[in-house]
């Protein structure tokens, strides 16, 4: 063991930074409650804090900091959307994440890499045109493949499965990964640095509404007073809502994964078939992650399933037909709160302090920075920012839908 390590851990005066400072007791009041210390959440309370110099904030969560949705998706990010208002949106979120780790002083193991989405039919084929046409309009860097380009650029693919031959792919150069327990550290390591209270194992139970605005939150530690407060859960969305009699289009479903034994690097971009239902790539530490659709049904359980487990590798070795051979590691779940037209909801609520920030479905980590950033401008300004008046909870009673079915990597 090097001297100098022996040393830093014996010495009781070696300079340690602690990132988080120890639990406190709520205080009476806060400018800002934020319920849920997940990645939106400690966002929201860091750009408050950074830009708005507001830091009377208190960050409510029920375990532990990013242990929500956070630390139970698959990491990608992208801007691949169908619709100008989506690829808008996550384009601002793709290029805010290229400097987050420069930002936290703090690496968020963020890999560009780019996503490969595969087209079997002459209608999806058209549709990737189109996309990818949106996405250079923004910004964004994406292409069209012919199989011959597929091909150099993932050797092992396998190009005719079954009955759904490969006939062109949507390459997204901006595709990314990023450690997602990171990014939610990284915003509360810096949100702390500012004032910000982070309270985990801090259960909300009740919001007291008096003349259309909420006074107080009721907690498993006792009630705080608020100024305002700002929704940023997963997987319970509707169910808070519902505390603050807000009617929400919203249904929850489980959404699973898995990842095997780790293997030497053979896989570089991230590799999607939404015919298939199943997408592929590989982390930094080797390991193979596989991902499909959400269940077919609605349930509120992070619990694994077997017929999901047969029928996502079933489809991911009609890919790559040598991972047959391949033994799975773990598997687990996420529970995705899903809205019809399969686009957030973000900004006000007919609550006059209370915003909200739900139904992500299965796009929320990719979203986490410019959501961050734009609901704290809404809390600072009561002005909402244009990138996110698409997203308004209204658009469900004026016909105004952000229709982003079909966009993600797997079909739901």
């Amino acid at each position: 063991m090097p001297f100098s390590l022996l040393k830093y851990g014996l010495s009781s005066e070696y300079p340690v930074e602690v990132d988080l400072p120890p639990p406190t007791a709520l205080k009476p009041h806060y400018d800002v409650v934020i319920i849920g210390g997940g990645g939106h959440g400690l966002a929201t309370a860091y750009y408050l804090s950074k830009y708005h110099g507001i830091t009377n904030i208190a960050v409510l969560e029920k375990a532990y900091l990013g242990g929500g949705n956070t630390a139970r998706n698959t990491a990608v990010i992208r801007s691949n959307y169908l619709t100008s208002e989506g690829v808008e949106f996550y384009s601002e979120s793709v290029k805010m994440f290229k400097n987050l780790s420069n930002e936290f002083d703090f690496n968020i193991m963020y890999s560009e890499r780019g996503q490969l989405t595969l087209a079997h039919t002459d209608s999806t084929v058209r549709a990737f045109r189109q996309r990818a046409e949106v996405n250079k309009h923004f910004g964004g860097r994406t292409e069209m493949l012919d199989r011959q380009q597929i091909k150099e650029l993932v050797p092992c693919l396998n190009l005719d499965p079954a009955h759904l031959p490969v006939l062109a792919g949507l390459w997204h150069i901006d595709g990314a990964t990023a450690r997602h327990d990171a990014v939610a550290w990284g915003y509360a390591k810096e949100a702390a640095k500012r004032g910000v209270e982070i309270h985990q194992l801090t259960e909300v139970q009740d919001l007291v509404i008096e003349n259309n605005k909420i006074k107080a939150i009721k907690t498993n530690r006792g009630t705080v007073q608020c100024g305002c407060a700002v929704q940023a859960i997963a997987g319970a969305s509707s169910i808070l809502m519902a505390k603050a009699k807000i009617r929400a289009p919203i249904q929850t479903f489980p959404l699973q994964a898995m990842v095997s034994q780790p293997f030497k690097p053979f896989l570089t971009p991230l590799v999607s078939s939404s015919a298939l239902h199943c997408y592929v790539q590989q982390t930094s530490r080797g390991e193979i992650v596989f991902g499909g659709g959400s269940d077919p049904y609605p349930l509120y359980n992070t619990r694994s399933t077997l017929d999901l487990k047969e029928s996502l590798l079933a489809h991911a070795i009609e890919m790559f037909p040598f991972m047959a051979n391949v033994k799975l590691m773990r598997q687990w779940a996420g529970i995705t709160d899903m809205t019809p037209d399969y686009s957030p909801i973000m900004g006000k609520s007919p609550v006059d302090n209370y915003y909200l920030d739900a139904g992500w479905g299965t796009w929320g980590f990719k979203a986490t920075p410019i959501c961050g950033k734009t609901m704290a401008e809404l809390v600072a300004t009561g002005k909402t920012p244009r990138l996110i008046e698409p997203f308004a909870l209204e658009r469900f009673s004026t016909f105004q839908q952000v229709n982003e079915m079909g966009a993600t990597a797997a079909s739901h």
